[in-house]
């Protein structure tokens, strides 16, 4: 019971204030303090700004050459793209075209960078599964998660055009500023770059102003009466995100042998809430955000439960 209770305040430690962020976010619009243009603007900045330099103070920094685990990567990698896969066909269910790069991306996206190494840290006080995770999934959840939401994004009737469009989706990629941030920083760390203290100390607070000020946004951007026509499948995107994906795959994880700090690292890869960053990706590729928003606030209320139960199932059986 006491081990329960623990799993329980460790969960709500985590999950609760980013709620609240998003809560601060929401009161903020209400007191007039932000309007519909500083709330886009401040997108804008945490898109090719912040989030970039968050990617990148993560990345630049791990040692992946030291603790480098080839079948752990692998694995995080093709889990991560048989997730993108069930969530493809399941926006396929969904009628409205220009909504399902949302429905994918919250769907299959997770707290990883974020939440992931907090968490392991928390719990084994050392987060090197954690960074390797990232490294095979947060790289493919922004690069799917932009071509998902370039080719569903609405069109006007100039840019309907396929090969336009192809070579337009294709350029948004590779000039992504989080792709960027990605690449420099898995560069930066296998080449061993060394860091002046000027640059780590920059980067560092752009990085931790990006989680708040995105979350902010993100409140600031509500809408509760759009949010209510989308409840269903939002239900739908919850059950996917937190529970189904890891009903599927840690099964699999434990009969490859992953345990403990990697076991841990993988739960946190399937099963944690919806990151913040969707929702400043769909806005920055003109989509309504709406889907997006409320699935970010449903997963996160939600996981402290579910993560902790997955956690506690897995404690019970001695995996981790």
């Amino acid at each position: 019971m006491q081990t329960v209770l623990q799993n329980l305040i460790f969960s709500l430690n985590a999950i609760i204030p980013i709620f609240l962020m998003m809560v601060l976010g929401w009161f903020v619009r209400k007191w007039n303090l932000l309007d519909d243009h500083s709330v886009g603007k401040l997108n804008q900045f945490t898109f090719r700004v912040l989030l970039p330099a968050l990617l990148f103070m993560d990345l630049s920094t791990a040692d992946f050459q030291s603790v480098w685990d080839t079948k752990f990567v692998l694995f995080c990698f093709i889990a991560t793209c048989l997730s993108i896969g069930i969530a493809v066909c399941f926006s396929l269910f969904h009628k409205e075209k220009t909504e399902r790069g949302e429905i994918i991306q919250a769907s299959y996206r997770s707290s990883a960078a974020i939440l992931g190494i907090a968490f392991v840290n928390n719990i084994y006080g050392e987060a090197t599964m954690a960074a390797l995770m990232i490294v095979g999934t947060v790289p493919l959840y922004n690069v799917f998660a932009v071509i998902a939401l370039e080719v569903t994004a609405p069109r006007t009737e100039h840019n309907t055009n396929r090969k336009k469009l192809a070579l337009q989706t294709l350029l948004e990629v590779v000039t992504n500023p989080i792709i960027l941030g990605i690449v420099a920083g898995i560069l930066w760390s296998v080449l061993k770059i060394p860091q002046p203290v000027i640059l780590s100390k920059s980067v560092s607070y752009l990085g931790n102003m990006a989680t708040p000020l995105s979350l902010i946004a993100l409140g600031a951007s509500f809408h509760w009466r759009a949010a209510k026509e989308k409840f269903p499948v939002v239900v739908e995107i919850s059950v996917l995100k937190l529970i189904a994906f890891c009903g599927v795959f840690l099964p699999a994880a434990i009969w490859l042998g992953f345990r403990n700090e990697e076991l841990t690292a993988i739960l946190v890869m399937l099963g944690s809430a919806t990151t913040g960053s969707c929702f400043v990706m769909a806005k920055n590729t003109h989509h309504e955000g709406a889907i997006t928003a409320f699935a970010i606030m449903v997963t996160t209320l939600l996981s402290a439960l579910t993560l902790t139960a997955w956690l506690f199932l897995l404690r019970t059986l001695g995996y981790v």
